[in-house]
């Protein structure tokens, strides 16, 4: 299968969020991730809101636009590969973020995932390759009969943690518009 052509600056694939307050998200992903916007890409809508942005991050290019008043809330689920998984957390918290994952190894990388205040759920990896084990042939062979696995099979503390984790920040999980503040 060969790979589609893309423009110079974006991959395969390249996420696109829906938000509340996009300049306070550009900002946010600026903030932690060190998201580059590139300035050019930016275009405001007639009623003010952004209609598109693009930030690149690592070697990937996100776009970021506002979710006009009458659209659905829909959540973006982002995966992002980082150097330093506590920092970038750190990051996150400091700037209004909950961390619903705290970092824990995972296939022989660091994990973790945090809830932004925008209503985004993000998974932050720190690749290990020295220790990751999926690219090891050894790692295929490891889950004998496919047809026959189980949770319970391969469930290990880190990963029961990681799911159970991941439903409670699902249950979590609100539409930013629908939350009330109380007097």
């Amino acid at each position: 299968m060969s790979t589609p052509a893309a423009p110079a600056g974006s991959a395969t694939i390249a996420p696109f969020i829906m938000s509340d307050d996009a300049r306070g998200l550009i900002e946010f992903l600026v903030q932690v991730f060190g998201a580059v916007e590139v300035p050019a890409a930016r275009t405001d809508d007639v009623d003010g809101l952004v209609l598109h942005s693009e930030l690149l991050l690592g070697d990937s290019l996100l776009t970021v636009a506002d979710r006009k008043p009458h659209w659905p809330y829909t959540p973006a689920f982002v995966r992002v590969y980082v150097d330093d998984v506590e920092a970038t957390l750190e990051r996150a918290v400091a700037r209004g973020g909950r961390v619903v994952t705290e970092p824990t190894d995972f296939w022989g990388d660091t994990f973790s995932r945090f809830a932004d205040p925008f209503g985004h759920l993000w998974w932050v990896y720190k690749h290990n390759p020295q220790t990751t084990m999926w690219d090891e042939p050894a790692a295929e062979e490891s889950w004998g009969d496919v047809d026959d696995l189980s949770w319970e099979s391969f469930a290990t503390p880190e990963l029961t943690y990681i799911q159970a984790s991941l439903l409670d920040a699902m249950d979590d999980l609100t539409d930013p518009r629908s939350t009330v503040a109380s007097p």
